[in-house]
């Protein structure tokens, strides 16, 4: 499965699950290196969620990571998803605000 293919699949489960916002940067050579591929908002739940997508083998980049720290450390919930996180149940329980073990 391509980061495309999965990319709709995660936003489509997202709005069945209650959020109603989802950005991706089309062009990221005008973002900020890094920035993670999905800003998903639920308003109902009252989250955010700040996901980077990769395929089951793709590398996290040096800034990739280094945007998903620092969101995760200034109290975002923040993370990779990759195509066996739906499988295992991982990215709906996220959606729903459960405690997951993170990469």
């Amino acid at each position: 499965m391509s980061e495309r293919e999965f990319q709709a699949i995660v936003v489509e489960v997202a709005q069945l699950h209650g959020y109603e916002l989802a950005y991706h940067t089309h062009d990221s050579r005008r973002s900020a290196p890094g920035f993670p591929d999905l800003v998903l908002v639920s308003s109902r739940r009252g989250r955010v969620l700040f996901r980077e997508l990769k395929t089951d083998k793709g590398r996290v980049s040096p800034d990739q990571r280094t945007w998903i720290d620092g969101l995760t450390a200034a109290g975002m919930d923040a993370g990779v998803w990759r195509p066996s996180d739906l499988t295992s149940g991982r990215i709906l329980a996220e959606l729903k605000g459960e405690k997951i073990c993170r990469e």
